[in-house]
């Protein structure tokens, strides 16, 4: 299924095509996505909805570049112009990734010994601020999600599954970047930290930073989607409003 062309587009992508071989039982070749098409514009929160296994997560890899596709275009629209992301070495990905591109899990993954502080102000640095600024928004954005400020300076290792969680929305979103794609955000998070985190991310729009983003959270997608894509066996089965598209989703 394909859509018309988006406006201001951020992410476009065409004809992707992802399969895994199965070599732990019997070889098999499984394909993931089949030929899946798709654009992001500028200020959309574009949610992927769907059962598991229906090709979310690998269309978010895929994007990420976790995943290197088979076949297909991933376009980042930059300021430069045009980057076509399956063309790019590994090292050439990572500095994109750092500049251009946010990527919230649902883990944390931190340098050993390294406190919260300093893994989102590392995050803001590579987006292009000074050291003193990176700190300072560092700073705002972990007061924002409400970490306690005595644990900003303690090992990650030690914190609780929420508290590793609102880190990590933390360095996703610090001075946002062009692209933000999001995996279950908010899966470990309590009530009142899921409502924060939420509250964040709806801002996003409003700086023009393009969402993708799989949730399992009705009401999440709900509140942020200015559009929902459900996927069904590797392909875009429909496009629509949340209001359209959730009533079919799982």
């Amino acid at each position: 299924m394909s859509e018309p062309a988006t406006a201001d587009p951020v992410l476009t992508v065409r004809d992707l095509r992802k399969s895994f071989t199965l070599h732990t039982i019997d070889g098999r070749t499984v394909t993931s996505l089949h030929g899946v098409e798709l654009e992001v514009g500028r200020g959309e929160h574009v949610a992927l909805a769907g059962p598991s296994g229906a090709g979310k997560s690998s269309f978010l890899r895929c994007v990420h570049r976790s995943y290197l596709p088979d076949s297909g275009s991933i376009v980042l629209h930059t300021d430069e112009g045009p980057v076509e992301l399956t063309e790019l070495s590994d090292r050439e990905m990572a500095r994109l990734r750092g500049r251009e591109l946010g990527y919230v899990s649902q883990f944390l993954s931190a340098p050993p010994r390294t406190a919260p502080l300093e893994v989102v102000a590392a995050s803001a640095r590579r987006r292009g601020m000074n050291r003193v600024d990176a700190r300072d928004a560092a700073a705002e954005a972990l007061q924002r999600l409400s970490l306690d400020e005595a644990l900003w300076d303690v090992d990650c290792s030690v914190l609780s599954g929420g508290e590793r969680q609102r880190v990590n929305i933390a360095a996703g979103t610090v001075h946002p970047p062009r692209l933000l794609l999001l995996d279950e955000p908010v899966s470990a998070l309590d009530p009142v930290n899921r409502e924060r985190a939420l509250d964040l991310i709806a801002s996003l729009s409003a700086s023009g930073v393009a969402v993708l983003a799989v949730f399992h959270d009705l009401d999440a997608m709900h509140r942020l989607a200015t559009r929902v894509v459900r996927f069904a066996d590797g392909h875009i089965a429909r496009i629509g409003s949340a209001a359209d598209v959730l009533g079919d989703a799982a």
